[in-house]
């Protein structure tokens, strides 16, 4: 028996763990080298256009964490991260005062299945968000979104779409884990550009971004994106557009 367990371990064996992997050498990055990894734009979810490069970029929205996100943009491109969210397995339910403007979705994403669902302000339910059904909540509730009754949890997160900056932007930029930012007005962009610690080259393109252009960032790492339409989005929601 001794001798067999040794034969077993030099063959890759070991009792009740299965084979030894293969060993290769180890990847090791200084402390120095992890901030080049931290990007605010990942490689796992939602496609949300090209960066610089014509490279994809992907905004993982379905966590295990709470992932709050808020955009101060147009309204197409909150549509457009609903959808492509939605097709990705994700419910998602959007409390909005303009209904009328989200229902061609809602009554076209899924194929008839019930994924986008509408709700007055105020008046979103609880989710039920797990693992097997994650959920994005997309806030489009005007300059001053009250505090929300559904609030971003594990497999939950929440979108805030705000026009421009209001009043309430200061605190829900500094709540979110990420931020998009779409074109505005230099005042705007320097008053972002300080809540964002932005580089000065990254405030002066804001005023000057073309339709469908968003800088998504954080205070450490920022990317522009361009949102390119599918043509059943161009069909649905129209040519992408800052000014609704």
């Amino acid at each position: 028996m001794r001798g067999g367990a040794r034969s077993s371990a030099r063959g890759g064996a070991r009792g009740g763990f299965g084979l030894v992997g293969p060993r290769r050498g180890r990847h090791v990055l200084s402390a120095a080298d992890l901030e080049a990894l931290a990007l605010p734009v990942g490689d796992d979810g939602v496609v949300i256009g090209v960066d610089a490069g014509g490279r994809p970029s992907v905004l993982g929205v379905n966590r295990p964490t709470p992932y709050e996100i808020t955009l101060i943009g147009g309204l197409w491109t909150a549509q457009v991260l609903a959808l492509r969210a939605a097709a990705t397995g994700a419910r998602v339910a959007v409390e909005t005062g303009r209904g009328p403007v989200w229902s061609p979705l809602a009554r076209a994403a899924g194929g008839g299945q019930p994924c986008v669902t509408l709700h007055d302000v105020g008046r979103v339910p609880p989710q039920g968000a797990s693992a097997g059904s994650p959920v994005l909540v997309v806030r489009d509730c005007g300059m001053r979104p009250p505090r929300g009754r559904v609030v971003a949890g594990p497999w939950q997160s929440v979108l805030t779409l705000l026009p421009y900056l209001s009043p309430t932007a200061p605190r829900l930029l500094r709540g979110a884990a990420l931020a998009g930012v779409q074109r505005v007005s230099p005042d705007e962009a320097e008053r972002i550009g300080r809540l964002m610690r932005l580089p000065q080259g990254a405030v002066d393109s804001l005023p000057t971004l073309g339709d469908g252009v968003t800088l998504w960032c954080t205070t450490r790492d920022r990317q522009f994106v361009l949102t390119q339409p599918t043509d059943t989005e161009t069909a649905l929601l129209g040519p992408p557009r800052r000014i609704d």
